[in-house]
């Protein structure tokens, strides 16, 4: 599964200890060392994944995943020193796909990063089904979502939570089974971070987000996609 990475960290020691390993598992990598220069190399390059250090010069990374997602949905992996959910929630709330605290095994991020190419790469795989439920229309080949006719944008991340939830529409999952299928391993972050991702969606998908009637929560339980009141206002 070999791929073109950027990898924008300024610290030198970091930058080269990352790189390596990418390299060791068949990747090519360009380093950039501010947030300027990321969105520069992914626009020029079109990688298939961006590794983005938080705390960069001349354009933070939040900033820069932020102007990112206007216009690529290219897979973010956030790395940064801060550790607090609120930094947490602010990495996911810019647009990255999955997030890594400083100081990390090198070998956990090999594993993150195999596993958001693998995501990536599953569209071209995926049945041709586009999933509805009501007026919304999820379709993973093209990696499209529409509500009442209308095109919704949706992050990497936010894409493979609907399309989860559309799969099996009026099904009830706990955060922590959403969580195992957008990462697919053990991990740190905890189900706050599907909230955020459930937040941002019914911005996106419902008439009223304070009052979803597509998105919605069990209490006590978790999430489920409905279609909803047919005259949903």
């Amino acid at each position: 599964m070999c791929a073109h990475i950027v990898l924008a960290e300024d610290d030198p020691k970091q930058a080269e200890l990352v790189r390596r390993y990418l390299v060791r598992e068949g990747h090519s990598v360009a380093v950039v060392a501010d947030g300027d220069a990321a969105l520069r190399e992914v626009r020029r390059h079109e990688p298939e994944l961006l590794v983005l250090d938080v705390m960069l010069p001349r354009l933070d990374g939040l900033d820069a995943c932020r102007a990112l997602r206007r216009e690529s949905g290219v897979p973010v992996l956030m790395l940064t020193a801060r550790s607090t959910e609120d930094d947490m929630v602010r990495g996911l709330d810019s647009g990255a796909d999955d997030y890594l605290t400083k100081p990390f095994s090198p070998r956990e991020l090999v594993a993150r990063v195999r596993a958001l190419l693998r995501r990536a790469r599953r569209p071209a795989e995926a049945s041709s089904r586009v999933h509805r439920v009501g007026a919304l229309a999820v379709d993973p080949v093209r990696h499209e979502v529409h509500v009442d006719g209308r095109a919704v944008d949706c992050t990497p991340g936010e894409f493979r939570l609907l399309e989860a939830l559309a799969a099996q529409a009026e099904r009830v999952f706990t955060r922590e089974q959403l969580l195992e299928r957008l990462h697919g391993y053990d991990r740190d972050i905890t189900g706050r971070a599907i909230d955020v991702h459930v937040t941002n969606l019914r911005k996106k998908i419902e008439p009223r987000p304070r009052r979803p009637v597509r998105l919605v929560t069990v209490y006590g339980v978790g999430y489920k996609l409905t279609a909803g009141p047919a005259d949903a206002p």
